[in-house]
């Protein structure tokens, strides 16, 4: 299982939100640029990148910045947040973001989802972002009427090989991870799954783990210091032998 670190974006800052709402943002580091170093000294390989204005505008707002800061650290980084079409795709992968994560588009326009898919298979990702069990779009703020098994069953029939699932009412609060929505995502679909939203401590990367998916994202807990980023990516390596 990898690791994915993460840092979102808002008005340039690192911030991170509770449960979603863009009300209780509150900044967590200095800077971009020493957080995701700080992620490349303690082992990590994938980091996790959101632009929040962007998700919630549907435009790119802090592109330049998440560009930059890719170019400028050693580590493979996927993106998300304002990519609603398939000039920002390739805006992104053509200046060295390694994945760009759909997410409102998965919901809204599902021909650009396959179109994405067709022209660079597994460096698309889908976002589901889900509520109760519905998804949710345009940085959460507009809920659909969608479940999230239907809709990652619908991403699995396009191709899309790799999802980042979220429970937006366990984002940001250190709670622990979805495990039930989680387990019935896996054995739902053949993609290859990375949680996020709620992980607190290494043991939920364990629980995480044990449910046989790809990836594990965290960030809150990293900037509170209640998980070691170095001991979760040890860990994460060390039940895959």
């Amino acid at each position: 299982m990898i690791i994915l670190p993460a840092i979102d974006i808002k008005d340039g800052n690192c911030v991170r939100l509770f449960k979603g709402d863009y009300s209780t943002v509150s900044k967590v580091a200095e800077n971009p640029y020493d957080t995701a170093q700080s992620f490349v000294d303690a082992g990590a390989k994938w980091m996790h990148m959101v632009d929040l204005d962007g998700a919630k505008d549907g435009k790119l707002v802090n592109s330049d910045l998440i560009i930059d800061v890719a170019k400028n650290t050693d580590i493979k980084v996927e993106v998300g947040g304002g990519i609603r079409n398939m000039e920002t795709v390739e805006y992104y992968l053509n200046n060295g973001i390694d994945r760009v994560i759909l997410g409102s588009a998965a919901v809204k326009d599902q021909q650009f989802v396959i179109d994405a898919v067709n022209n660079y298979d597994n460096r698309i990702v889908v976002g589901i972002d889900a509520k109760n069990g519905i998804v949710c779009a345009e940085g959460w703020t507009d809920k659909s009427e969608l479940n999230y098994l239907d809709l990652a069953k619908q991403m699995e029939q396009i191709g899309v090989r790799t999802i980042v699932f979220t429970d937006i009412d366990q984002d940001g609060t250190l709670a622990g991870p979805n495990l039930k929505q989680l387990d019935e995502l896996t054995h739902s679909v053949s993609c290859n799954i990375i949680a996020s939203g709620g992980i607190s401590n290494l043991k939920d990367i364990i629980n995480i783990n044990d449910l046989n998916v790809y990836g594990a994202i965290t960030g809150k807990a990293i900037y509170t210091g209640a998980l070691d980023l170095s001991m979760a990516l040890q860990i994460a390596s060390k039940v895959n032998e």
